[in-house]
């Protein structure tokens, strides 16, 4: 059994929740704010990919434009190694509020994965979107 570590953040957007749910979960916009190859599936169940082939997760709940929850991996983790990945999204005044959850990281990935969430995703979808937040 592997030492493993969680990872919370709470992001904040002045887009709707619709539109950030979009950016993650189109394989079009997720290529965009990222800049590599994203296939991603938008079925429960289904596999996605994402920065190249970096990024390997399966859907185990879609709520559209409320949840997001993936078993999730990156390469060169242990062999059969997934963490699980929750985004809930909630309106708010301004746009959405983000509680995001990554659990069960290798702990020697898990520094990077925490600062690679906010370098890779969130910072790129804002400019993306053109967020100010």
């Amino acid at each position: 059994m592997i030492k493993t570590k969680d990872v919370r953040q709470t992001v904040t957007f002045s887009v709707s929740p619709h539109v950030l749910y979009e950016a993650i979960m189109d394989s079009k916009k997720h290529a965009k704010f990222s800049g590599e190859l994203a296939r991603i599936s938008k079925k429960i169940g289904g596999i996605s990919r994402a920065y190249g082939s970096y990024i390997y997760s399966i859907n185990l709940d879609l709520v559209k434009d409320k949840r997001i929850v993936q078993a999730w991996r990156g390469a060169g983790w242990p062999r059969g190694h997934f963490s699980i990945v929750s985004y809930k999204f909630k309106p708010t005044k301004k746009g959405t509020a983000l509680s995001f959850t990554h659990i069960d990281i290798p702990a020697k990935e898990a520094k990077h994965i925490d600062s690679g969430w906010k370098t890779h995703y969130w910072q790129p979808i804002k400019k993306m979107l053109k967020d100010k937040s």
